[in-house]
């Protein structure tokens, strides 16, 4: 008996990549859709994905790249849109008949978050849950491993580790591990219908854990600091990360100072569903250092010189008030909206997610 084909969306991204070899491997057909034709797009193709190049805001793209299809894993874009994006596909997979969509979402989100990308996300998630036909597995990791190496040039460069991350301790998944729950999941679905999965690596760390970490893999001296979120915001400013984004990141961070990404603490889960236990923040460390796109495309170790230049750049770089801009993009924060740490039934729920594989939904 054939197995059934299986769409995989962001498929060039870092979660979805992962997803798309391990489906593969499995002996899965799988219909990869990105949007446009690159080196990333070109290797999931030789790893043998049918290659489907359109756009997720677009209801049309979404329907074609869903014809023959029975299963999809659905990563959203980290975006503005993003809730839009969700409801689309929600639609194109209802008409499409699909029998179960995986859907990548957050660990924590709440309905008065601060973040409207959160918001957007238990929105959905909700909306997911009530839908007629659909069967449904919610992978909600918290904070991932690559987003410790954004800074590469002046941690390989200069040992220097800096980061607006206090002494917040979170147990971070490699992309790789979440792609292999988003996969197994999907390659076998029965018992996993209607969980909530929060794979994490095996450890709880804080960022002076991971300098030291950082330092054993590259053998030189790698130094923690904590600096303020506005250094921060000129450091992604310069490095073209988008205004939306670093708002965004404003309130992950403060959560994770406060220790909400360590509430539930370490998940067995990555093995529950794999069969294979959570790769160390070492081993995830060591790979990461050899090929910096998978962290992101656009990422460059550099050499001393230009990691120099860079900070010069940074330097000149205005930074810009988030909450200001949230407002004037019309994403308000009002009295009522908080962050994941200062909502009771979230900790409650989180506290006892390892255990009882909780849906993260507020009541």
């Amino acid at each position: 008996m054939s197995k059934p084909k299986i769409l995989v969306t962001s498929a060039a991204g870092r979660t979805s990549a992962e997803a798309v070899f391990q489906l593969l491997k499995l002996g899965f057909p799988v219909r990869a859709m990105v949007r446009r034709l690159d080196a990333r797009s070109e290797a999931l193709q030789k790893a043998g994905a049918e290659i489907f190049v359109g756009d997720q805001l677009i209801f049309r793209d979404l329907q074609k790249a869903m014809k023959g299809v029975s299963r999809a894993y659905h990563c959203p874009p980290f975006a503005p849109n993003v809730l839009e994006n969700m409801m689309l596909f929600a639609i194109a997979a209802e008409q499409a008949k699909l029998e179960v969509v995986a859907l990548m979402s957050g660990w924590n989100t709440i309905a008065e978050h601060k973040s409207i990308h959160s918001r957007s996300h238990w929105i959905a998630n909700h909306i997911y849950r009530l839908m007629p036909s659909i069967d449904v597995i919610h992978i909600n990791p918290g904070l991932f491993a690559f987003t410790y190496f954004l800074g590469l040039p002046a941690i390989v460069n200069m040992g220097m580790f800096m980061a607006p991350l206090g002494n917040g301790y979170t147990a971070p998944p490699s992309n790789e591990d979440i792609g292999r729950v988003a996969a197994y999941s999907l390659a076998d679905p029965k018992e996993h219908i209607g969980k909530s999965y929060h794979p994490t690596g095996p450890k709880l760390l804080n960022p002076t854990d991971i300098a030291t970490i950082f330092a054993k893999v590259l053998g030189r001296k790698v130094t923690y600091k904590d600096v303020p979120f506005e250094t921060f915001t000129k450091a992604a400013q310069a490095l073209g990360f988008s205004r939306f984004d670093i708002s965004q990141v404003k309130h992950f961070t403060e959560e994770l100072r406060n220790g909400a990404f360590a509430f539930g603490e370490v998940t067995s889960h990555v093995e529950l569903v794999t069969g294979t236990k959570p790769e160390s923040f070492e081993d995830t460390a060591r790979r990461y250092f050899n090929r910096p796109a998978l962290i992101d495309p656009s990422l460059r170790t550099g050499n001393k010189l230009s990691t120099i230049a860079f900070i010069f750049k940074m330097m000149r770089t205005k930074p810009f008030d988030t909450e200001e801009w949230e407002q004037f993009r019309d994403h308000p924060a009002t009295d009522k909206h908080h962050l994941a740490h200062e909502d009771p039934e979230w900790i409650r729920q989180a506290k006892a997610h390892n255990l009882n594989l909780l849906p993260m939904v507020q009541k």
